[in-house]
């Protein structure tokens, strides 16, 4: 779907809020792509951020999903706006391992208050990308006061 930004700094408010994120810089997670309506997130493999099978945990892809989904909403708001994630769900299809994961993020609808997403998140291993997990994600724009 195409998208029109609300505001033509779009790309800037979603890179600036990005480096807010202490958590994502802690685990490595860097902001590839952002496009009105869509963000693409890597994270390199990092045994630190492994469980006990040492695949990637749980809580670092649904993390990614979450960015993913709340960067694509947020490119879509006002230029005054905050997002925050209300609801996602997350199906876990394959494990987490392979150099790197990929969480790309679409908007499926985009309201006034209310965004809708849909993110995926990748594997990737001898360069071949592997669907890891699925997430779908309602997201709310916060008016800054």
């Amino acid at each position: 779907m195409q998208f029109e930004p609300k505001t033509k700094n779009y790309k800037e408010n979603v890179e600036d809020s990005f480096k807010l994120q202490k958590f994502m810089d802690f685990i490595g997670a860097k902001l590839m792509k952002v496009e009105p309506g869509f963000c693409e997130i890597h994270l390199p493999f990092n045994e630190n951020l492994t469980q006990q099978n040492g695949y990637l945990h749980a809580g670092i892809i649904s993390t990614l999903a979450d960015n993913a989904a709340g960067y694509a909403a947020f490119s879509l708001m006002e230029e005054e706006a905050s997002v925050l994630a209300v609801e996602f769900k997350l199906n876990l299809i394959s494990p987490g391992i392979g150099e790197k994961l990929i969480a790309r993020a679409n908007v499926l609808k985009s309201g006034r208050t209310l965004t809708i997403c849909r993110a995926d998140v990748f594997t990737v291993k001898d360069g071949v990308e592997k669907l890891c997990a699925a997430s779908q994600a309602t997201l709310i724009q916060v008016k800054k006061v």
